[in-house]
């Protein structure tokens, strides 16, 4: 990083990287191997030993790759609704333990759980039928003559100018109180902060436009620290967005991606990138790709392997792959600012997450949902589902659990547990969305610049760049924003 635009400060020390999906790499070209034989439908004894000769070749669990092996040929069945005949004389092999058929509970703790979920399902229709009667029953006169106007603001009162900023960002009589604190409480950080939502509204005062000036960041931020994976979670993830599903998609998430590459496979779309195309960023004098290796430290994790692809019109796009890797399109690859660039960056990058990757691979909330009850009822095969989605459920379920570890499957069974205590339930179309909050204020983390993050997020969604927007002030104003700012040593004063 040369030319200091891609920089940190001094005493920088990279963090271990954390977060990012994995995925074996030799399991995966065992699984394009077997992806092959299993094509036309039929295993042939020649097939067999072709396929044992590469297990062994590659040093490879016999154990895991029937579980694999498994996974694959439930994942295939499914999609061509056909049965694959083995005739190698494998099928006499015994079979790995499997998930059993989804039927109604029987055990005592998940039957108590049952119970005590519509104990409480049944409580919270009796509390809005009484909440409801009593708002039609009861009539509050209140005189408002010698009150304080409804929109008077009180300066004084931190938690209600916070409180009003979060309801509404671009209130300007309100964010002007918010500067006049910060500036009286000698907090600079967060009068800049202020001062810097009011420039980009075009509504500073002389005295916010100073303030602003002052401190305005040069170029690009130059952290003293990474983000740590504490502060992901507790400062950089939405409020919306709930950590336990994300937690879930994480166990099985790799799964997922396996069973993608071989889907993509069978049906001949598997993107096969030009490895001529492929970066260094030790290297490359693509900003785009310097930016995204500099992006990365940053965050804490690593960045995926990238590709130019200027026929590509979009700005990045992940690629499915061991590991995925990402493709950058001309709008990223000439035009663009440095800070647009690490808008671009941080938000890609917090799509890689182990937490959210599922969504690259699974874009629409009919197929999170699916998914999300396969892993469920992983965790719990005394899962009781409705006869048609189980129907969707259990195909997928098959595909997934025999490639999980020991390991893996103990924490779904804890997450069961605890998504039951929690209620039960949960809005996939809402924590969608809130994982693409996140990924936009890992953006502007990075990037500094709403300007900057406005110009990327209006060029391809301008329907919605005001409410996406509104979140991202909503966040510069937000106590987390200042707390990793302070965590990166970007702080002002």
């Amino acid at each position: 990083m040369s030319d200091g635009t891609f920089d940190y400060s001094q005493g920088f020390e990279a963090a271990e990287a954390t977060g990012n999906v994995r995925l074996g790499k030799l399991e995966s070209m065992y699984e394009e191997l077997f992806a092959e034989v299993i094509e036309d439908g039929v295993i042939t004894t020649e097939e067999r030993k072709q396929l044992d000769r590469m297990a062994d070749s590659l040093g490879l669990d016999k154990g895991r790759l029937r579980r694999l092996e498994s996974a694959l040929q439930a994942a295939y069945e499914s999609r061509n609704k056909v049965i694959i005949k083995d005739l190698s004389g494998a099928e006499d092999m015994p079979a790995p333990t499997s998930i059993s058929p989804l039927e109604p509970a029987t055990d005592q703790r998940t039957l108590a759980l049952e119970r005590r979920i519509k104990s409480l399902e049944a409580r919270v229709i009796e509390l809005e039928q009484e909440l409801s009667e009593a708002r039609a029953q009861v009539s509050i006169e209140v005189d408002f003559s010698d009150a304080k106007a409804p929109d008077s603001v009180p300066e004084d009162d931190i938690g209600e100018l916070l409180r009003r900023v979060r309801a509404d960002p671009r209130d300007d009589e309100t964010l002007h109180a918010l500067f006049r604190h910060w500036s009286r409480t000698k907090d600079a950080d967060r009068a800049f902060l202020t001062a810097e939502v009011l420039v980009h509204l075009g509504q500073a005062s002389a005295d916010e436009k100073v303030a602003h000036a002052a401190h305005k960041q040069v170029g690009l931020i130059r952290p003293s620290a990474p983000i740590t994976p504490d502060a992901w979670k507790k400062l950089l993830f939405h409020p919306e967005e709930e950590p336990l599903v994300g937690e879930i998609f994480g166990v099985v998430v790799s799964a997922v991606l396996l069973g993608r590459l071989s889907a993509l496979r069978r049906d001949k779309q598997l993107m096969k990138m030009d490895p001529a195309r492929k970066q260094d960023p030790a290297t490359s004098t693509v900003q785009a790709v310097r930016c995204f290796a500099w992006a990365s430290t940053i965050l804490g994790m690593h960045a995926p392997p990238l590709y130019v692809a200027p026929e590509f019109d979009g700005t990045v796009e992940m690629v499915p792959g061991v590991p995925p890797a990402s493709k950058l399109g001309a709008a990223s690859l000439s035009g663009r600012s440095a800070q647009e660039l690490a808008f671009i960056a941080g938000r890609h990058l917090a799509n890689y997450r182990e937490e959210h990757f599922v969504r690259m691979l699974v874009p629409d909330a009919r197929g999170l949902e699916e998914i999300f009850l396969a892993a469920l009822s992983i965790g719990n095969p005394g899962l009781p589902l409705a006869a048609h989605v189980k129907e969707l459920v259990v195909p997928i379920a098959k595909a997934i659990e025999p490639i999980l570890e020991p390991m893996q499957l103990d924490r779904l069974r804890g997450q069961f547990l605890r998504f039951v205590e929690e209620g039960g339930r949960t809005n996939l179309q809402r924590w969608s969305q809130s994982v693409e909050a996140t990924c936009n204020r890992t953006g502007l983390l990075l990037s500094g610049d709403l300007a900057a993050a406005q110009k990327v997020l209006g060029a391809e969604d301008k329907a919605h760049v005001e409410e996406k927007m509104n979140d991202l002030l909503a966040f510069v104003l937000s106590d987390r924003y200042a707390k990793l700012r302070r965590q990166l040593g970007i702080a002002v004063g």
